[in-house]
């Protein structure tokens, strides 16, 4: 009785074939091809050394074909999935990015021309748009939160140019995160191979979880690990892209980094959770007073976990929103009102300068560290502005924890305990007020060519050898 039981609950498991599935969907996956018209002259030509009897025939050859530098056309391969009757078709951003021409070909064998309505290179996706004369098979998506590890799926498209194909396979892991700021991967071992790219990740309901973007193989082809982003983060693109024809990100305003343990010891925080600012530069967040050396505990409600997490929260916020965000600052929380700004607008914006005012040079050993107060010379090497402030790091001693922690001959110093610093004596007071606070670590803002970082150094007097 208990083996038919069993027999029986890993029948319902695994599905005896994906026929039905298959044939639901497929009218409204797409083959995609592109054109591009480049000049001929970008391809390879055959080398021949001066004066080789063979210099005269190939340059003949090239002058009789295409006259040398005449354009030529190529093509691409991509697939794609139709999303509205009204021919609204969703598919990688670097499918179509360089196409002259994009045409759509349906399970059918229909084609018909296609024209872009929007991109996202952020997260590779494109919308499409065509042109037909009667509603177009279509799907819907999936809440990909509600993707387990372990669930079937199936892949859909145009693999090596061999036209509709199916495989299937498993969500194998969640949340992946490849290169980009707003990823989040479903990894799947359903294969994927070249001209898969744009096409959707199906569950057993027949909606779509994921669109198939890219693969992890030594030799390009598919080894089983591949990976769709996730439905939720294409929904919001796609959203925006049918409205406005671009994206409209929410934008903070702040360079923040992770809280890690030996920061969260320095600045007395409870948990090692939120995200620490190190930089604020013109924008929203310094309009609403926030300052390099808050954590975020919190935003518009919701518990920042790290910077990740906070990146995406903020990036799917509306523009012009003001939200409540709550950091952490000398010992207490605070809450901010942010107005939040567009961040494809802010793009490139270069952080406010840090002024101060300098004393007399002069140079001592602190924690392994050589430092020398900032004068015109080295504002001059290290290509500063006029009014930078700080310490310059001119020596490391390559055993010290400041050198396992990344700090380098060249580093400046421009904070110490979230106070800025002017000179040695400064940096000197704040090591005293930490030491009396019963702090076994100080936290420095660290610049490197301009960009910044939080180091916390242990202030715990290292034991002597043993004799």
């Amino acid at each position: 009785m208990v083996l038919v039981v069993a027999q029986a609950i890993s029948a319902n498991a695994r599905p005896e074939s994906f026929a039905d599935l298959a044939q639901k969907v497929s009218p409204a996956v797409v083959n995609i091809t592109t054109s591009t018209v480049v000049a001929q002259g970008t391809g390879p030509s055959p080398i021949v050394p001066e004066g080789s009897p063979f210099e005269d025939f190939f340059r003949d050859f090239q002058d009789r074909n295409n006259n040398g530098d005449r354009p030529r056309r190529t093509s691409a391969l991509g697939s794609g999935f139709v999303i509205s009757e009204d021919g609204y078709i969703v598919t990688n951003n670097h499918v179509i990015e360089t196409a002259d021409e994009i045409i759509i070909e349906f399970f059918s064998g229909r084609e018909l021309e296609a024209t872009v309505i929007g991109t996202d290179p952020k997260t590779d996706i494109a919308l499409l748009k065509v042109d037909a004369d009667e509603p177009l098979p279509f799907v819907s998506f999936a809440d990909s939160d509600t993707a387990r590890v372990g669930d079937w799926v199936i892949a859909m498209g145009n693999p090596l140019g061999q036209g509709f194909s199916v495989s299937a396979g498993i969500v194998s892991a969640r949340n992946r995160e490849l290169s980009g700021t707003y990823d989040d991967y479903i990894q799947t071992d359903a294969a994927i191979n070249r001209g898969n790219s744009g096409g959707p990740l199906f569950n057993l309901d027949g909606q779509v979880v994921g669109v198939n973007t890219a693969i992890l193989s030594p030799n390009g082809g598919s080894i089983g690990i591949g990976f769709s982003m996730a439905s939720n983060v294409v929904t919001r693109v796609v959203d925006q892209l049918q409205e406005f024809g671009e994206t409209r990100r929410g934008w903070l305003g702040v360079r923040i980094q992770d809280v890690t343990d030996d920061v969260a010891e320095a600045m007395g925080l409870e948990k090692v959770a939120g995200a620490l600012v190190t930089d604020v530069p013109e924008g929203p967040a310094e309009d609403a007073g926030m300052k390099a050396g808050d954590v975020i505990m919190q935003f518009d409600g919701f518990e920042v976990e790290d910077t990740r997490g906070l990146v995406r929260r903020v990036g799917n916020t509306a523009v012009g929103k003001t939200v409540r965000v709550v950091v952490f600052r000398e010992g207490k929380t605070q809450t901010l009102r942010v107005t939040l700004g567009r961040r494809e607008a802010a793009e490139g914006v270069v952080p406010a300068a840090q002024p101060g005012e300098a004393d007399e040079p002069s140079e001592t050993e602190l924690l392994g560290l050589t430092l020398t107060q900032l004068d015109d010379e080295l504002r001059s090497q290290l290509e500063l502005d006029d009014n930078a402030n700080g310490l310059v790091v001119s020596d490391i001693d390559n055993l010290s924890e400041a050198y396992e922690k990344g700090m380098r001959a060249g580093d400046v110093i421009t904070e110490a305990g979230q106070q800025k610093l002017s000179s040695i004596s400064d940096l000197e007071a704040r090591i005293e007020d930490a030491r009396e606070a019963g702090r076994k670590s100080i936290l420095l803002l660290v610049r490197r060519a301009g960009e910044p970082r939080f180091v916390a150094l242990s202030l715990e007097e290292p034991e002597d050898a043993p004799e």
